[in-house]
């Protein structure tokens, strides 16, 4: 297992606060990942009117927000379970599965390797590297699983890397674990953002392979995360029947479902935030690519990796830098395979991204 070291999350504004001496209200999170547009004016507006569902108990199946959710992502709603967030899915899954041993791509979220290691595995990074800008060889990658090997973990778009696995490809993974007996799991909390989401998100695929399972969630996208509301999909029936024996009734309150019911259906802010995080994505990267100060890294979700070419600067040398100009970056050396010579940043509003990059060139 690797050890991690401590660092500064998108959600420790409070730390920041007391550290830096800066309002947490006046903090532009550049390290969150979430959608600079905030909530769904219509989300905003209609919740309150239904202020009243409180004083019932949602309905146990989830019916109708499970129906939302599947006419969102394509496919059917009995292939949906829903849950406090995706981190419990996560870990109602591994209970399930309980993997002895499992690969995963690195660097990425330390969530997966924390939760396996409670339920007794042990975890193996494959690590991208930098010199293919972080994208995985899925011929040099499937060549490396075999029969001692459980389960597979696989964010998509990667976390912190930005880069992704296309629909074919992920098929070529998925034959080889078939082969090999592996569960895959997929976490897609960041496929939204991407440009062609139906070249990368994997969800046609649980029409056809039962040894997969996608993990969503509204905290990223949907600028919601005190929403806790995830959900995953899959076509396995005997794993969507365990996960729903297993956890606990009405884990999402009645406003979390009127809340999904209505974003859903958003197509406006839906179509608003992928326009503005393409265009920014690609505004960005054009200027840290001409800079010369920074090596970034072709990004296709709403956030972008890059190395420090500065020899004399690291990236708590730009962390410091930054949130004294009341703006959060990620320091990336905590990261497995990464060091003191990575950022990462999400992209925001053009005057808030613009202000980060006159911080990051100086």
């Amino acid at each position: 297992m690797i050890k991690h070291k401590d660092h500064f999350h998108g959600s420790d504004l409070e730390k920041i606060e007391s550290i830096y001496g800066i309002k947490k209200e006046e903090i532009v999170s550049f390290s969150a990942n979430v959608n600079p547009l905030g909530i769904s004016p219509v989300l905003e507006r209609e919740l309150s009117n239904h202020i009243s569902c409180i004083t019932t108990y949602p309905d146990r199946e989830y019916t109708s927000l499970r129906k939302c959710m599947a006419e969102y992502v394509g496919t059917e709603p009995e292939n949906i379970i829903v849950g406090n967030g995706s981190t419990e899915l996560i870990s109602l899954f591994i209970q399930i599965e309980h993997p002895k041993k499992a690969m995963v791509l690195g660097p990425t979220y330390s969530e997966y390797e924390r939760e396996i290691a409670l339920g007794g595995g042990t975890t193996h990074y494959y690590p991208l590297k930098e010199e293919s800008g972080f994208r995985l060889d899925t011929d040099h990658f499937t060549s490396k699983l075999d029969d001692s090997i459980d389960l597979l973990v696989l964010c998509n778009p990667n976390n912190p890397t930005s880069s992704c696995i296309s629909n074919g490809d992920m098929r070529k993974i998925l034959d080889v674990c078939k082969e090999h007996d592996i569960y895959v799991m997929v976490d897609e909390t960041y496929v939204e953002f991407v440009d062609d989401i139906n070249r990368i998100s994997a969800v046609s695929l649980t029409a056809y392979y039962n040894n997969i399972i996608i993990l969503r969630g509204t905290s990223k996208f949907f600028a919601a995360p005190g929403l806790r509301l995830g959900y995953a999909i899959t076509g396995n029936e005997d794993l969507l029947r365990n996960m729903n024996q297993r956890k606990n009734p009405w884990t999402i309150n009645s406003l979390a479902v009127i809340a999904g019911e209505i974003m859903f259906k958003d197509q406006e802010y839906i179509k608003e935030t992928r326009d503005l995080i393409s265009s920014e994505r690609k505004r960005l990267y054009d200027t840290l690519e001409k800079s010369q100060r920074f090596c970034p890294y072709k990004p296709t979700a709403n956030f972008m990796l890059a190395r420090i070419l500065d020899e004399d600067l690291t990236s708590q040398d730009l962390f410091d830098r930054a949130i004294r100009e009341k703006m959060m970056i990620r320091d990336c050396s905590t990261f497995p395979f990464l060091n003191d010579k990575f950022i990462r940043f999400c992209f925001m509003n053009p005057e808030d991204n613009n202000r980060l990059m006159e911080c990051l060139l100086r």
